[in-house]
């Protein structure tokens, strides 16, 4: 492990704070956009890219591990999924399930809206949808494990042999779709408020991006509530007994009550990425990799 800054004070302080401090930030963020007007889709980007930004800061003063710096190719090939994979889908498939519920709503009259607890603070109603959410992710997740088809478009996800903020988006976009179906579709049925989703959203995106970094960072006890880089290493690992388990999204408690919650404390994850060492890389090669190449056992 290196550590450019040190094992000073300072340094302690940022593996301990930088995680829980952007997080709180970024949502604190998105409240005063919203509440100094600016547009929402707006005020839910900007604390994203801002927790971007100071995540790259900690990457580069304070790294996990010094060999996970990735090359320029690597960045080129992942900020091309994270456009491509983590904003264009899912916005093409919000704009078509839109289209068809208001369609349908129309002409039916039919409506689940008032299933959600619309009512109550917009905190709760965002935990809630965490909870959800992660729930039918958790079970999701352990299936494109467990199911070769599924585990195929997943392998596009595990295929980097290191870990840095960017590659959160590398997915197979036929893996995202089906995502789609579980974290954003049941609750765009139930007519969950923009607000919310804003909220979730932020949480998410910030989450994934300390997920898959290489920030030196340590949660303690927050490693029994989100998961975070330290339990989502172990999910990357190339050895399938350490790689099924943290199947968490957002938050490790499903993980914890289904006994799949794995962070040992006696060493640190050694080699990452597919059995397959030979899977290729590229954006374009993995469009078609799920297809073509055996990943190896996962």
């Amino acid at each position: 492990m290196n550590h450019t800054m040190g094992d000073t004070f300072v340094s302690q302080a940022v593996r301990v704070v930088s995680y829980p401090g952007i997080m709180v930030g970024g949502l604190v963020l998105l409240v005063l956009l919203e509440r100094a007007g600016v547009p929402l889709t707006l005020s839910s980007y900007l604390p994203v890219a801002a927790a971007a930004g100071l995540i790259t800061l900690h990457e580069i003063a304070l790294p996990h591990r010094a060999a996970w710096k990735p090359g320029r190719t690597e960045i080129a090939n992942d900020a091309t999924f994270l456009v491509a994979v983590q904003i264009l889908v899912p916005f093409l498939l919000s704009l078509i399930a839109a289209l068809w519920l208001a369609n349908r709503a129309q002409s039916s009259g039919w409506t689940l809206t008032t299933l959600w607890p619309r009512d109550l603070p917009v905190v709760i109603q965002a935990l809630l949808m965490l909870l959800g959410a992660d729930f039918l992710r958790y079970w999701m997740h352990r299936a494109f494990h467990r199911f070769t088809p599924l585990w195929r478009l997943h392998a596009v996800h595990h295929s980097p042999h290191r870990l840095y903020w960017l590659n959160v988006g590398r997915f197979h976009p036929l893996e995202k779709a089906i995502q789609f179906l579980a974290d954003a579709l049941p609750f765009i049925l139930l007519g969950v408020s923009e607000p919310v989703l804003a909220v979730y959203f932020v949480f998410f995106a910030i989450n994934g991006f300390f997920q898959h970094s290489n920030c030196s960072v340590r949660l303690g006890p927050l490693n029994y509530v989100v998961s975070g880089p330290e339990l989502h290493r172990w999910h990357h690992s190339q050895l399938p007994t350490e790689s099924d388990t943290n199947f968490g999204n957002n938050l490790i408690v499903w993980d914890l009550i289904f006994g799949t919650r794995f962070l040992p404390a006696d060493r640190k994850v050694e080699t990452l990425g597919l059995q397959n060492r030979g899977y290729p890389q590229q954006f374009l090669a993995q469009m078609k990799s799920p297809f073509s190449v055996d990943p190896g056992a996962g």
